[in-house]
């Protein structure tokens, strides 16, 4: 175990003191009693934070210009990195990539895409690109969750879907 030395053990002057040389570890010392807390912090695997927004039943379409009502399913959750969508279709399989239309709404004034096609820049509340199907799962009442990554975003759309997205609920 990791120990980090107390401050100024020389001073005890009966406050307690915290050893700030290691993130991990709070060390304190009160007229000569020393005390080691440990923190066990897991470390994070996703680059984006995820956010609830299963509550507000947003539909997912499948971009095929073709169809007239491509609905994949359901938004449940969704990151400046990817989403997570519940869906009836039994076809879709891991590293399937699939071609997405989001579409969210305006929130405090914040749109969640800028159109970027136009001499100035504009919001925009759809975006339009592949996901690569990362996981399928099977839920109990007979839908399946996919979830993959958003792959050709562009920074700015992904930087704008991250402050939109800061004003919502985290998932859990």
């Amino acid at each position: 175990m990791f120990r980090a030395p107390v401050s100024d053990p020389s001073d005890a002057g009966g406050s307690y003191r915290r050893a700030k040389e290691h993130p991990m570890v709070s060390n304190y010392e009160r007229r000569g009693e020393e005390k080691v807390c440990t923190l066990k912090i897991s470390a994070e695997r996703r680059q984006h934070r995820r956010h609830d927004l299963e509550h507000r039943g947003l539909p997912v379409h499948r971009h095929d210009p073709r169809q007239v009502n491509g609905q994949l399913g359901t938004l449940v959750d969704v990151s400046a990195g990817g989403v997570r969508v519940r869906t009836r279709d039994a076809s879709i399989r891991p590293e399937t990539q699939i071609r997405v239309r989001l579409e969210l709404p305006e929130y405090a004034g914040v749109s969640p895409f800028v159109d970027t096609a136009g001499e100035q820049l504009s919001p925009k509340r759809d975006w339009v690109g592949w996901m690569t199907v990362r996981r399928v799962t099977q839920r109990e009442d007979g839908t399946l969750e996919i979830a993959g990554p958003l792959e050709d975003m562009q920074d700015i759309d992904r930087g704008m879907l991250g402050l939109y997205l800061s004003t919502q609920p985290l998932a859990a």
